[in-house]
């Protein structure tokens, strides 16, 4: 046991160095698989069983005291990896994410080197893949998260902080759809299954008209990838259920009797010119005003953690802070001064009203503001719902 202690303790480098022999025996890893070349050596992979099946997690970083954990879900099409990459290996993003644990999240079947799921698998329903989350955070004792998402992704989390509103802190949803498919939309996806391979079938949920016409080398590199990375059949039955999603169910408070909508402070993101454009805009009419942030960021396209990462980055920041959590990070745009070395505290929740609208003498879970960022003025608190950056 302690020859296997040590060779953790020597993939997992700094961020774990902290950890003793007792602490990893109890968290009962299970299934555990060495890391590739190349791969972040602070980085496990772990197979969790749910009542739905097995989810294939990956684990970055430590438990870092009270902190909530960093979950993520990738949108149809893709796996972490895909995803989520770029953004999270944005050298911003990791003086941020050096602060939590990070817990990627595989959707059954999508993550790279996949067995294909046998002949008459059910695949699970938008709802079932929300329902196997809390096997992840009860197995990892997590006590609660802060979720990003990306389409697929950000649906799920949305039904997951439905269904277990305790869990989740707080959400960043890209690209979500609030809305099912209606019949029409249902026979032109089938129309265009017919006439289109799965990839590109796919690509059109991802990218925008534009940037599928210009064929862009970002969409060349995902058709490529999407292709070869991702089982095909597997995608193909996630591709059908996420077609096959209901309404998520949700309305602004007090627009309806006994209104359920999401109780945890979001923040939304769109590209400016992205296909779920629309979809994001009704999502944010049916949330919470003083608990939403809408951004709308310039020049992103259908994945703006792909393309903007910086500015997402940012994002995140001012959002993690109207949450209670501060980051006093290096800024390389400072060229000369004092800058406060890379650290994050989390509030007590008597903290300014510059943070939050919300106060107790706790360190309990604060209750977060809308707040607004723009590139120009990121972090200045209001009620505006829409932010263009």
């Amino acid at each position: 046991m302690k020859v296997l202690g040590h060779k953790i303790e020597l993939l997992a480098g700094l961020l774990l160095h902290d950890v003793t022999m007792a602490g990893l025996q109890e968290l009962r890893f299970p299934e555990e698989k060495p890391l590739l070349r190349g791969q972040d050596a602070t980085e496990l992979e772990h197979d969790i069983e749910t009542p739905y099946g097995l989810l294939h997690v990956v684990i970055r970083g430590s438990p870092k005291g009270n902190r909530p954990a960093i979950l993520t879900y990738h949108d149809v099409g893709l796996n972490h990896k895909l995803c989520f990459n770029t953004f999270f290996n944005f050298e911003d993003m990791q003086e941020i994410t050096k602060h939590f644990v990070v817990c990627h999240v595989d959707a059954p079947g999508q993550q790279m080197g996949a067995s294909q799921f046998p002949q008459g698998y059910q695949f699970p329903s938008m709802e079932q893949l929300a329902a196997m989350l809390p096997s992840v955070v009860q197995h990892f004792g997590f006590k609660y998260v802060i979720g990003i998402g990306v389409g697929a992704g950000a649906y799920v989390l949305a039904k997951f902080a439905l269904i277990f509103p305790d869990l989740v802190e707080g959400l960043v949803l890209m690209n979500i759809d609030p809305n099912g498919k209606g019949w029409i939309d249902w026979a032109a996806t089938k129309l265009s299954g017919l006439t289109s391979t799965l990839p590109d079938t796919v690509l059109s949920h991802l990218f925008s008209q534009e940037e599928l016409v210009n064929n862009t080398e970002l969409v060349q590199s995902y058709r490529q990838q999407i292709g070869n990375v991702v089982n095909q059949a597997n995608l193909q039955l996630f591709w059908n259920m996420y077609n096959s999603r209901r309404d998520l169910d949700i309305n602004r408070p007090g627009t309806v009797p006994n209104a359920k909508t999401l109780r945890c402070p979001v923040m939304l993101v769109v590209g400016d010119n992205a296909p779920a454009e629309d979809g994001v805009v009704e999502c944010n009419s049916k949330l919470d005003p003083t608990t939403t942030t809408f951004l709308k960021m310039a020049d992103s396209g259908g994945l703006p953690q792909v393309t903007q990462p910086g500015k997402l980055t940012e994002a995140f920041k001012y959002f993690l802070q109207g949450m209670g959590y501060i980051a006093y990070l290096k800024d390389r745009r400072l060229s000369g001064g004092a800058v406060p070395s890379a650290s994050m505290t989390r509030l007590a929740r008597s903290r300014t009203a510059s943070l939050t609208s919300a106060s107790s003498v706790d360190g309990s879970r604060p209750q977060a503001c809308t707040h607004s960022e723009s590139s120009e003025g990121l972090g200045q608190v209001n009620h505006t719902m829409e932010v263009s950056c």
